[in-house]
C-alpha cells in the first residue's frame, strides 16, 4: 500500500508541474529560430552565419571565418550586432573557381538587419568562401569557412538587393 501512496504522491506532482508548464505562456526569444549549421557549400554557409547571429549565437558567427576574423577581435564583433533583434539574408547564384589547391565561391547576398529601436537596414555585397582541398589537408581539418567579406549600406529594397554576381579573389 505505502508502494502505491508514493506513486500516486509521485504522478500528481508530474502532472502538476505539466499542467503549470502548459499554463505557461510561451515567450519567443531568438533561440526559437530553428539551429542551422551546413558547411556544404558557400551559401549555405553564409545562411548559418545568419543564424547564428539571429539566435545570439556570436562565438559560432565569429568561427566561421576561420583564421581570418572581420572585426578584428571578438569583443568587437559581439559589439557589431548586440543591438540586431531580427536579420535576414537572401543569397543569389554562387560561383565556384578553383585555385592552388583551393575551392572559392563567391556568394552574392542581401541582408535585412532591425535593431532594438526598430530601425531596418539593408545590406548588400558578397561573401567569398574557400575550402583547401580536403585530400591534401593535414589535421587539424580546416572546413570550409569566410574567406571575406564586403557588404555595404544600401538604399535598394531588399527583394531587389541582392548583386547579380561576386567574383573569386584572383
Amino acid at each position: 500500500m505505502l508502494h502505491q501512496t508514493r506513486s500516486c504522491a509521485i504522478l500528481l506532482v508530474a502532472g502538476s508541474l505539466v499542467a503549470g508548464a502548459l499554463a505557461a505562456p510561451a515567450v519567443a526569444l531568438a533561440q526559437d529560430a530553428p539551429y542551422v549549421d551546413d558547411r556544404s557549400d558557400g551559401a549555405k554557409l553564409v545562411q548559418s552565419l545568419y543564424n547564428a547571429i539571429e539566435r545570439k549565437e556570436y562565438a559560432r558567427a565569429y568561427a566561421y571565418f576561420g583564421d581570418k576574423p572581420p572585426a578584428g577581435d571578438y569583443a568587437s564583433f559581439v559589439e557589431g550586432y548586440k543591438k540586431t533583434v531580427d536579420v535576414e539574408v537572401k543569397t543569389g547564384v554562387v560561383t565556384q573557381e578553383g585555385a592552388a589547391g583551393s575551392l572559392y565561391a563567391p556568394v552574392p547576398v542581401a541582408v535585412r538587419s532591425v535593431d532594438k529601436d526598430g530601425r531596418e537596414r539593408i545590406f548588400a555585397g558578397c561573401y567569398v568562401t574557400r575550402i583547401v582541398n580536403a585530400a591534401i589537408q593535414e589535421p587539424p581539418f580546416t572546413p570550409l569557412h569566410i574567406e571575406s567579406a564586403e557588404l555595404e549600406e544600401v538604399k535598394t529594397p531588399f527583394a531587389e538587393a541582392v548583386p547579380k554576381v561576386c567574383h573569386a579573389p584572383s
